[in-house]
């Protein structure tokens, strides 16, 4: 099978003869050198899946987004919507971390510094068992539009909230629903990140250079997420599980040619849901039957990255 990079260069040197002589064109072309065999990752994996889960509950707004509809009157709080939430940290996170252990895989749970603040022991508990503590914000505050000291201030916070409850300070960043603003990047370089994760735009890390230094970009995803797939209202369980096995077939295929990672999001309130972990355990033990697939803490992603000189940069 031809590779992307070989037809690439292929196509270049023939173009070029192509100008000249047709024929010579041909002949170059069936001379192509073969490329380098394929190393996969520093490490010797082969497929890096990497999994998110979201501590959330407990730092929404009053008036929150839920499978409810939104129709109740201005000045009234969402009292059902606020037990949806609660889910996330009664049952939720627990089974999540049950299941965690069950198959012996760690991930990276993004902390909201006010849901951290009102449920301190969970979040000692997720780093404890081995989990990365990754910053959420300081709430659900939209930071995009804020002046540079009021979002240094917003994202410190925040950060400070993750490090009194868990003894750890967070070096990898999500901004919620991923939207950042102008000086996010620069601010969290400033205070220590080492990588954040608000970009769709590869199926691998990839590094970029932030205040004249290397940044990683861990990609995050939409389409492998229970927020956007399920939440009581698109995706059955059931349907959750068999698109991302496709999605993990065609990774796995590509990754016996060029680095990949899969990326997988769970929310405290839906991911831990009893039909979803069901989902989820026949997933993993599915995607651990395949040679060189690894599950990593996203900050050991970024630190792999960032060591390997081939890390695709930008």
């Amino acid at each position: 099978m031809t590779t992307r990079k070989e037809f690439l260069k292929t196509a270049g040197l023939a173009g070029l003869a192509g100008m000249v002589l047709p024929g010579t064109a041909l002949a170059q072309t069936k001379a192509a050198p073969a490329a380098a065999t394929f190393r996969g990752w520093a490490d010797g994996s082969r497929l890096v899946v990497s999994v998110s889960m979201q501590f959330e509950a407990g730092g929404q707004p009053d008036r929150p987004e839920s499978p409810f509809p939104q129709n109740m009157l201005k000045g009234f709080k969402d009292l059902p919507a606020a037990t949806w939430y609660a889910y996330g940290y009664k049952e939720g996170i627990p089974r999540m971390l049950d299941n965690w252990d069950k198959h012996g895989i760690k991930v990276t749970s993004h902390m909201v510094g006010s849901a951290v603040e009102k449920h301190p022991a969970l979040a000692r508990e997720i780093v404890q068992r081995g989990h990365e503590a990754a910053a959420h914000g300081r709430d659900w505050s939209s930071q995009y539009m804020l002046p540079y000291e009021e979002e240094k201030k917003f994202i410190a916070d925040g950060v400070e909230a993750v490090r009194k409850a868990t003894g750890v300070a967070p070096v990898g960043y999500n901004a919620n629903w991923l939207r950042r603003g102008d000086n996010t990047l620069n601010i969290l370089q400033e205070l220590g990140f080492l990588y954040h994760i608000d970009d769709l735009s590869r199926d691998e890390p990839f590094i970029t250079k932030v205040n004249g230094s290397d940044f990683v970009v861990v990609p995050y995803t939409l389409r492998c997420n229970d927020i956007q797939l399920v939440a009581g209202q698109w995706f059955s369980s059931d349907q959750f599980l068999q698109q991302i096995k496709m999605e993990f077939d065609q990774l796995y295929e590509e990754s016996a040619r060029r680095k990949r990672m899969m990326s997988i999001s769970f929310h405290d309130r839906i991911g831990g849901t009893p039909q979803l972990v069901k989902a989820t355990s026949e997933l993993f033990a599915y995607m651990q039957k395949h040679a060189g697939v690894v599950f990593k803490r996203k900050d050991d992603i970024a630190k792999m990255a960032l060591a390997d000189k081939g890390t695709a940069r930008e």
